[in-house]
């Protein structure tokens, strides 16, 4: 797990994050970096990695869209 930031946006990046893990990594990321909206999260190729996240953020009502394959934008908590 890495965060950085690129063009202004803060970034989290799950590639090699184990799949139990990865509900509290991406909420305590979201609520930790709340104030930079909006944040991406980088699942790689992974439909597995992608649901889960994907399931994350719906399950706490947390609005985001898909940039692309594997990208997911975080818009509003």
């Amino acid at each position: 797990m890495k965060t950085f930031e690129e063009k202004g946006i803060t970034h989290l990046d799950l590639h090699g994050v184990r799949h139990y893990l990865v509900d509290d990594i991406v909420i305590d990321f979201i609520y930790k970096y709340q104030n930079l909206l909006p944040l991406i999260i980088i699942c790689g190729n992974s439909s597995k990695m992608i649901e889960i996240v994907g399931n994350t953020l719906q399950n706490n009502n947390i609005k985001f869209s898909t940039i692309r394959f594997g990208l997911l934008r975080i818009e509003k908590i």
